[in-house]
């Protein structure tokens, strides 16, 4: 009987490496895979089934599949990956101090210019130091001794 190469050790290799790659090329531009890589968590776990299938199915039945060498080394180095990319990750990722000249929560933020949306340059002081108008909220209750606020969302990474 003719022996078959083994599917399973291929795929889960291949799939590891899709997992561990994909992370700093496509999955780190969007904010819900970002900060939880849930996705490559969940590719990297389907990969290890694969591979761990792929070897229990070379080493219980030898002489149907093949695999017994490239599958234990092909499992070997998967592991060393995964094991890479957890520590890379959820510890060396926590360890990156602080940027030193970000405003810290509750400190005033520095005067800037940005165009709005219709392209004209406002500057954060002009807003602060402009009343509300008649049509903005909440008129109702503002006087004229009331002055208008900003909310300033920072966006990290990629549009």
């Amino acid at each position: 009987m003719k022996r078959s190469w083994n599917p399973m050790i291929w795929a889960g290799f291949a799939l590891v490496l899709a997992g561990v790659v994909s992370y700093p090329t496509f999955f780190i531009r969007f904010p819900a895979t970002r900060d939880f890589p849930w996705a490559n968590l969940l590719l990297l776990a389907v990969a290890a089934a694969m591979l761990a299938v792929g070897v229990w199915r070379a080493f219980r039945r030898p002489e149907a599949y093949r695999g017994k060498v490239s599958g234990s080394i092909l499992a070997s180095l998967s592991v060393l990956m995964i094991g890479l990319f957890l520590a890379t990750i959820f510890y060396f990722s926590r360890q990156l101090p602080a940027s030193r000249g970000a405003p810290q929560v509750g400190a005033i933020a520095p005067d800037f210019t940005l165009p709005d949306s219709t392209g004209r340059s406002v500057t954060l002081s002009s807003l602060l130091n402009s009343p509300f108008a008649t049509n903005d909220w909440p008129a109702a209750s503002a006087g004229p001794d009331k002055t208008a606020g900003a909310v300033l969302i920072f966006y990290r990474g990629y549009w």
